[in-house]
């Protein structure tokens, strides 16, 4: 407990990042369609977001070594704020994209402070405990931060200047905290494509996690808002999503521990891809109404938000120790090639077929992804050891070679 109470100014900080950035890309979308930005346009602010951010996961470990935490995440919330705040100076979508590029950088470089300070901070007794209550917390601000949606006026400072506000709030918590930033080493060499050496499945499923989540994050509020939803009824449909997969969360892990891996993945994606056919058939859409659109969001957030946790939990069951760090940046980099286009093409197809065809996407890698899974499965024996499945954050790099530099530097201090 008191280790938590040391902490609790890192995870209120966590909490204000998440309000911050999470309702940052609804409220584009929801501009967007105010100011008359095609739903390609509008997937473009999606894929800008996440060229960002793999940026901010690679150099920002960079900039924590040279400034040291407390200065790193300073300059990610200055960052942050400033994109925010010029969204009403130019009302261009190019112009947006470019903000959209750096305020992704500094998601993931405020990321980096939080989580590597807090790994600093652990023992292997205390790990899995502390890092359930970040995860819950994390959570917590996503879908806070879906709610805040419902009171902001689209395309409108007030709503940017709100939503800069909440960014610099994030600044008094870490700012203000007696706790001693931690030490950190130099970070190692990047290997991008190792995780697919070792489990070319995990790697293909994390390509699909990208596609998925960045789609939906971004085209989602296009999808509702076609679909007749109120913009308070958008909000509440990102909601339902962001809690079924924080629900899904604990039956997920017991199963992918007690259970292969494979069999675990090819349940959740089947449940995705009936999810996204179901969203997707209209005269289901249409009999049902709006409340099986909420239903549908529920189902489809608890079926894939596991989905990476799980595919990165089967990549460790064939890494070594020393390899998790290569392992853990080189899942973010497949993350971000399925996020990076995915969007764009996801808004792209919504704009010609309309609202159902970014669940016909997803439902398409989906299916892809179980046959594969399936193929692999004939291909490889089971892995008789198995880690025990946890939360794999998606956002920094080099946080465990940090950690392991840092318990190295104190072994040779006694």
């Amino acid at each position: 407990m008191r280790l938590i109470i040391s902490l609790s100014a890192l995870l209120l900080s966590v909490i204000f990042v998440q309000i911050g950035s999470g309702s940052l890309g609804p409220l584009d979308a929801l501009s967007g369609i105010s100011l008359g930005f095609s739903s390609t346009q509008i997937g473009y602010l999606g894929s800008a977001h996440f060229i960002g951010f793999f940026v901010g996961c690679v150099v920002s470990p960079y900039i924590v070594v040279q400034a040291g935490h407390a200065r790193a995440f300073a300059v990610m919330a200055g960052v942050s704020t400033i994109s925010i705040l010029l969204h009403p100076v130019n009302e261009s979508v190019w112009f947006w994209c470019v903000l959209r590029v750096f305020s992704g950088f500094a998601v993931a470089g405020a990321y980096t402070v939080i989580e590597s300070w807090l790994q600093s901070k652990l023992t292997n007794e205390n790990r899995g405990t502390v890092f359930s209550i970040y995860r819950m917390v994390d959570m917590s601000g996503t879908l806070l931060s879906q709610l805040v949606i419902a009171g902001l006026s689209p395309a409108h400072y007030v709503s940017y200047n709100l939503v800069a506000m909440v960014a610099c709030l994030s600044l008094i918590p870490i700012s203000l905290t007696q706790a001693t930033p931690p030490a950190l080493p130099k970070s190692r060499k990047f290997r991008p494509f190792f995780a697919y050496t070792i489990s070319p499945l995990a790697a293909i499923g994390i390509v699909v996690v990208g596609l998925t989540t960045s789609s939906f994050r971004m085209v989602a509020p296009v999808y509702g808002q076609q679909s007749g939803l109120t913009q308070k009824g958008i909000a509440a449909f990102l909601a339902l999503a962001i809690v079924g997969g924080l629900i899904a969360q604990l039956p997920a892990g017991m199963i992918a521990d007690r259970l292969n891996r494979r069999v675990t993945l090819i349940g959740f994606s089947l449940l995705s891809a009936m999810a996204c056919a179901l969203i997707a058939f209209n005269p289901v859409t249409q009999v049902a109404g709006i409340p099986f659109i909420y239903l549908g969001g529920f189902i489809f957030g608890f079926a894939t938000l596991p989905i990476y946790s799980i595919c990165a939990s089967h990549a460790s069951d064939f890494a070594s120790p020393e390899d998790m760090l290569s392992l853990s940046a080189s899942l973010i980099f497949f993350f971000a090639l399925g996020a990076v286009t995915a969007p764009t093409i996801a808004g792209y197809l919504v704009e010609v077929y309309g609202p159902p065809a970014m669940f016909n996407l997803i439902l398409a890698a989906h299916v892809a992804l179980l046959v594969y899974t399936s193929w692999r499965s004939l291909r490889r024996p089971v892995v008789e050891t198995l880690r025990p499945y946890s939360y794999m954050p998606r956002t920094t790099l080099f946080i465990m070679d940090f950690v392991r530099g840092r318990r190295s530097k104190n072994k040779n201090s006694k």
